[in-house]
């Protein structure tokens, strides 16, 4: 037997289209954020080894005004290896003659990773809620059926298949929808974490090796 969403959309109740409905809108606002944050992830990935073997020789000769330059440059601007070299080494200069600017640095190197790390999971917050509220928002479509089934019950006077199949069919359908997005989204949002985590440890190694050329570089103008 085939399944007709068109008629199964035609006999549903108007609260059971609401919530399918509220189901779409959540799977579409997913595959958004999927799409979106791939494409960040993608950007920031690339871009930040670009820079990396770009700035690597700079770094070695401890070059630091040419690594803020090449950091500024349209090319590397929006990579977050490029904006977290810039900001230690501005950071670093802010407390030019200080005996504690390499502890400045740090610091205020911890924040930047933070910052870069909460700006990069935009939109996985929205992941984690439609993965925990879906199944709950298809179960109330369940209810929703399930009410109607018995109301085609007592309307019919008996309970044949007839009464009850338009109400089963919509809490079942509904059912499914919930499952479908929240499935989706866990798995969508545990892939992005993983990718993300990768990011973090692949920034907090590069700030370990930028403090170490800071260090460096203090080391010779002392």
């Amino acid at each position: 037997m085939d399944l007709n969403l068109v008629h199964i959309w035609e006999t549903m109740s108007l609260l059971s289209k609401i919530v399918a409905i509220v189901l779409v809108v959540m799977g579409l606002g997913t595959a958004y954020v999927t799409i979106e944050r791939m494409v960040v992830l993608g950007k920031a990935f690339a871009r930040s080894a670009a820079f990396a073997q770009t700035s690597r020789p700079l770094l070695d000769e401890l070059d630091l005004d040419s690594v803020v330059d090449l950091a500024k440059g349209r090319e590397y601007a929006n990579a977050p290896l490029a904006k977290l070299t810039r900001m230690g080494i501005a950071a670093y200069q802010r407390h030019e003659g200080s005996d504690q600017r390499l502890d400045f640095a740090r610091r205020d190197l911890e924040r930047r990773l933070d910052e870069l790390g909460a700006e990069a999971r935009k939109g996985i917050n929205f992941l984690a809620s439609v993965g925990s509220t879906a199944p709950f928002i298809g179960l109330f479509g369940t209810v929703i059926g399930i009410i109607v089934a018995f109301q085609g019950i007592a309307a019919a006077g008996g309970g044949g298949i007839e009464a009850v199949s338009a109400g089963i069919g919509e809490a079942l359908i509904v059912t499914a929808m919930g499952l479908a997005v929240a499935i989706t989204s866990v798995l969508i949002f545990n892939f992005l974490s993983a990718r993300f985590d990768k990011l973090d440890m692949a920034m907090q190694h590069a700030a370990g090796e930028l403090l170490d050329h800071l260090e460096a570089y203090d080391g010779r103008n002392a």
